[in-house]
């Protein structure tokens, strides 16, 4: 039981006691201390006043007497009108820390592999094009909500849903065929998903000028766009794949095999995996059976022209298309088949797809339409919508070939780190593949820091130059404070968690205590909303806390030797509760640097 949840029962007990009042320990909410005052939590008691049939200052005086005669960790409180303050004794503070100095795990929960898992989809790429930096935060949010729920104990399945057919990837196949003469990864020596990005540009460049010249004939836009010759033969593509041709399937096989052997090695760089990957070309077939199935129940329709529908207008919605007219699928339609096909691996607890806030509506109806099928887990499928990244420059476009690609961006991170890093001396006594080491996980906490200490539901502006600043709210000051820390205790020779007993803490001290404190209910807060962002910013403040206390306190040099290993002790605690909330992040943090 940790401090708030005693102090909180301690609270209802007087509340009873003293006035009869049942309050519901949920319902009673203490708050941190505002700096000005002294104590660690507050009380406000006003909502117990007209109950109590007293002042509010007497109501917060006899609620704290109370209290601090039944909770030994309470040393004292103090009363501001109607706020309660309580004090907890340093005695309690410094135990904590010699108990939990040493424990590597300190704020995590283990994954209990007996649970239904928690089956997280993520990246969930198109194979034309390679990952941008728009997949690089779905990618580290995927990878980050995983490691944030499994540091609470779920049982999380880790997926990835490769849009691998559609006329997206016809338009890469043919431009290929039409402009490629025979290029391949090897003769260019070019990665497979830039190589087939290129064309998926040339596609639109051609088309472009194709809507441009039937345009110019008196042709309407809209029509123009359908009759393009590009494009008609795009859609002739796309049906022969589906109807098995070999032609057609044979350079799809070959091109979406360049692509894999691409975002494999680009997933490698960021840190991130699988447990399990699913491919579209799979499971469109099993949604087509879901839709047979939808029209047999009576709860889609086939329009005049073919098309299978699904009204939602009765959901205050609109009709969904699930099969168009000439019987191709579309993305619901695979969606269908590979929630049901996860559900069935899986036995899911709960199903999360980390897709962009503007699929909103398509998630919507892929849970509607599951309950209208009869699936009673439609109500565990979850949308965790996130916002656009974009750059200085303003948005990106795949098929203008505006895009950011992930490895172009990876590799400037990694120079400007050296850079910085060497600006700074910050590697001046390690070796060339400790500073080469060095430079990436500098340039992937920057990265990754950036990205994900932005709450998920806003849109953000990626800047790098920004990010991998050693000062202020960077992945690389928290992984500089841990590299001093790991010096210190280095130097120290010792790790700490003996006994504290009578080691009066100053104010400093106390702060970073309480950060330290407050870890375990951070993360859980953290995981309830699906939120790397309140661990990243987390760990910033207890990094900011930890750097006040050693500009101001001394620790080696501290005279005293019980006080100078209560310090150390903190210092490892310290060094412990950033590597786990880093690697939360999927942060590395350096010993030395």
């Amino acid at each position: 039981m940790n401090i708030t949840t005693t102090l909180v029962q301690a609270v209802a007990d007087a509340l009873g006691k003293l006035y009869g009042i049942e309050a519901a320990p949920e319902s009673i909410v203490l708050q941190d201390t505002r700096k000005e005052f002294k104590g660690d939590y507050t009380l406000v008691v006003f909502p117990y006043v007209k109950q109590a049939r007293k002042s509010p200052e007497a109501v917060a005086n006899e609620i704290g007497e109370a209290v601090k005669g039944t909770t030994p960790m309470v040393a004292g409180f103090n009363v501001i009108k109607g706020f309660l303050n309580f004090e907890i004794s340093d005695a309690y503070w410094t135990s904590f820390v010699a108990e939990k100095a040493n424990d590597e795990d300190f704020g995590l929960t283990h994954p209990n592999a007996d649970e239904a898992p928690v089956v997280v989809e993520y990246s969930s790429p198109n194979t034309n094009k390679p990952l941008h930096l728009g997949h690089i935060r779905n990618n580290l949010l995927g990878w980050s909500v995983s490691q944030l729920l499994a540091a609470n104990g779920a049982n999380v399945k880790k997926v990835n849903l490769v849009n691998d057919r559609g006329i997206h990837i016809c338009k890469s196949m043919l431009a290929w065929l039409r402009y490629g003469n025979g290029e391949t990864p090897e003769s260019t020596g070019m990665k497979g998903d830039h190589l087939v990005g290129k064309y998926y540009v040339e596609f639109d460049k051609h088309y472009k000028a194709e809507i441009k010249q039937l345009m110019e004939s008196g042709v309407e836009e809209e029509q123009a766009k359908k009759e393009a010759p590009l494009m008609v033969e795009a859609q002739s593509m796309l049906k022969r794949w589906e109807e098995g041709d070999k032609e057609v399937r044979d350079l799809w096989e070959k091109m979406n095999g360049w692509v894999y052997a691409g975002f494999d090695e680009t997933y490698s760089r960021l840190g991130v995996g699988f447990d399990k990957i699913y491919y579209e070309s799979n499971t469109y077939l099993l949604g087509k059976e879901l839709v047979q199935k939808g029209l047999d129940m009576g709860v889609f329709y086939r329009r005049a022209d073919g098309a299978v529908c699904c009204d939602l207008t009765g959901d205050g919605l609109d009709h969904k298309v699930l099969l168009r007219s000439d019987g191709t699928s579309v993305y619901m339609t695979q969606d269908l088949g590979t929630a049901q096909l996860r559900h069935n691996d899986f036995g899911a607890e709960r199903l999360i797809y980390v897709v962009g806030n503007e699929q909103d509506y398509h998630f919507k109806v892929l849970k509607l339409i599951l309950g209208k099928l009869g699936f009673e887990w439609a109500d565990k499928v979850y949308h965790l919508s996130y916002g656009m990244v974009e750059l200085p420059n303003g948005k990106m476009k795949s098929r203008e070939g505006t895009v950011v690609d992930a490895d172009d961006l990876i590799d400037e991170m990694e120079r400007t780190a050296e850079e910085m890093s060497r600006e700074h001396g910050k590697n001046d006594d390690l070796s060339p593949e400790e500073q080469h080491h060095l430079y990436h996980i500098l340039a992937l906490g920057a990265l990754k820091y950036f990205i994900l200490k932005v709450d998920p539901t806003k849109n953000m502006l990626f800047n790098p130059a920004e990010s991998i600043d050693f000062n202020g709210n960077t992945g690389p000051f928290i992984q500089y404070t841990h590299a001093r820390i790991r010096s210190i205790v280095r130097k120290a020779g010792e790790s700490g968690g003996e006994e504290t007993t009578g080691v009066q803490m100053n104010d400093k001290e106390r702060m970073v205590v309480k950060a330290l404190h407050a870890m375990p209910e951070t993360i859980r807060q953290a995981a309830a909303a699906y939120s790397p962002a309140m661990v990243a910013n987390y760990a910033y403040d207890l990094a900011k806390a930890f750097n006040s206390f050693y500009q101001d306190t001394p620790i080696l040099k501290e005279a005293d030797p019980k006080v100078k290993h209560f310090r150390v002790s903190l210092c490892t605690m310290v060094a412990n509760a950033l590597k786990n909330t880093m690697a939360i992040l999927g942060i590395e943090v350096p010993e030395r640097m």
